[in-house]
Parts: structure tokens; sequence; C-alpha cells
């Protein structure tokens, strides 16, 4: 997943939009999911690997993720006051 985390995506004639992978932590909402990113860093100062984890609300229009699933999700517009990305596939479904 580390190698994936800068990853930019061309949207047709769109700007570049960033895209990550994350697993779906919450799908209780209407059209909308929570998606948990965890990428590891360096730390700074001491050098060790970090896990830094990122909650991602994402919007789901057709309601098809499900919590445990792996998802690809991409930037995107504003479309409410926390929801900035978007749902592109599943990857992996939850067993």
């Amino acid at each position: 997943m580390a190698d994936n985390e800068n990853e930019t995506t061309d949207t047709g004639g769109r700007s570049f939009r960033k895209v990550r992978e994350g697993v779906v932590s919450s799908a209780s909402m209407q059209k909308t999911i929570v998606v948990t990113v965890t990428e590891k860093t360096r730390h700074p100062k001491y050098k060790k690997t970090v896990l830094r984890t990122k909650k991602l609300h994402t919007h789901d229009e057709t309601d098809i993720a499900r919590v445990g699933d792996r998802v690809r999700v991409m930037e995107t517009r504003p479309l409410s006051k926390t929801k900035r990305w978007r749902l592109v596939e599943v990857l992996e479904r939850a067993r």
C-alpha cells in the first residue's frame, strides 16, 4: 500500500486526482462510507517507521461497499461538509 499512496490519475479532461486504497470501516450512512487508509512513513527526527491512519468520508452512489471491503477511492470536489472522496471500485470483498 505504501507505494500506491502518492498515485494520481488523469480523469479525462480534468486535472489529476489523488487515488487511495483502504478498508471500509463504516457503511451505516446513506450513500456514504468511511474508508480507513493506513500509510507507513518515516519519522523525520527518529527515522522510525510510523503507521499513520486517516479516515476518509467517501461518496458511494450505489451503496455497494460493505464493512471490511478493500476499496479504491478518488479525490473529488466537496460533496458535503466532510465528503471529499468518491468510490472508484471495490477491490476485494470482506470474508
